[in-house]
């Protein structure tokens, strides 16, 4: 309930009483309203999509294994573009998880602050190093849930790693996912685990990874997060949620 802001003098023969304008809230904006599409018209807007980007890959640059997972858990919060930048940095001094094991945090953190909340992204990237030195002697598991062990490191990360790097078929639920398969009308959820769930329901298992990164590059070229562009959307007359 809205609280009147009024301010009154007392009553005398030549005093008025001054009144505020109640005080007004701020609008929250909710979440979107979700629509969801029948199975086959979702299979039609992806494969719109694909056929849109064909070249859809994933966006960081990596040498190896170890270096794909560490520009992956720097990129939470941040863009690829910046991440290439800082894991160029990073990788010259560190290139392996021996060397990034042993670091100076305080050199790693002036490496990577770029890219955002440094100081617990370091913590997280040396634990993780560590962890791969002293459990698997320098060599980044293959297994899922062994992956998800690791400091920093949570399902979207694993799945991208063995995803690009093993081909092991698995959705990457970051916020562009989330966005679109909302917009999209795949899922109802909001929660990254529970979005992932529905996902693996409406489309073939093999095609995850590459579904993953093809939304993912829709969500950078077209459909933003503030301010979608519709009219140039490969998919608007099936979208659910197009402005046009």
């Amino acid at each position: 309930m809205k609280a009147k802001a009024t301010s009154k003098t007392k009553a005398t023969s030549k005093t008025t009483v001054a009144e505020k304008k109640p005080a007004t809230k701020a609008k929250v904006k909710g979440p979107e309203k979700v629509t969801l599409v029948p199975k086959a018209k979702a299979q039609r807007i992806i494969d719109i999509l694909c056929h849109t980007y064909p070249e859809a890959e994933c966006e960081l640059n990596y040498d190896s294994d170890f270096q794909l997972l560490i520009a992956v858990v720097l990129s939470a919060q941040s863009t690829d573009v910046t991440i290439n930048k800082v894991c160029a940095e990073l990788f010259k001094y560190y290139p392996t998880a021996k060397e990034l094991a042993e670091a100076d945090i305080e050199h790693i953190k002036k490496l990577i602050k770029a890219s955002g909340f440094f100081n617990a992204k370091a913590k997280n990237i040396q634990a993780c190093a560590q962890a791969i030195m002293s459990k698997y002697n320098g060599i980044v598991p293959t297994e899922h849930e062994l992956l998800t062990e690791l400091p920093g490191v949570g399902r979207k990360t694993a799945n991208v790693v063995l995803g690009v790097a093993h081909g092991v078929s698995g959705w990457s639920v970051d916020t562009h996912v989330q966005r679109l398969s909302r917009r999209l009308g795949f899922t109802k959820e909001t929660d990254p685990y529970k979005i992932e769930l529905d996902l693996q329901k409406v489309f073939p298992k093999q095609d995850w990874s590459k579904l993953s990164i093809t939304i993912i590059w829709h969500g950078r070229r077209l459909c933003f997060a503030r301010k979608p562009n519709c009219a140039s959307c490969p998919v608007q007359e099936l979208c659910p949620s197009s402005e046009v």
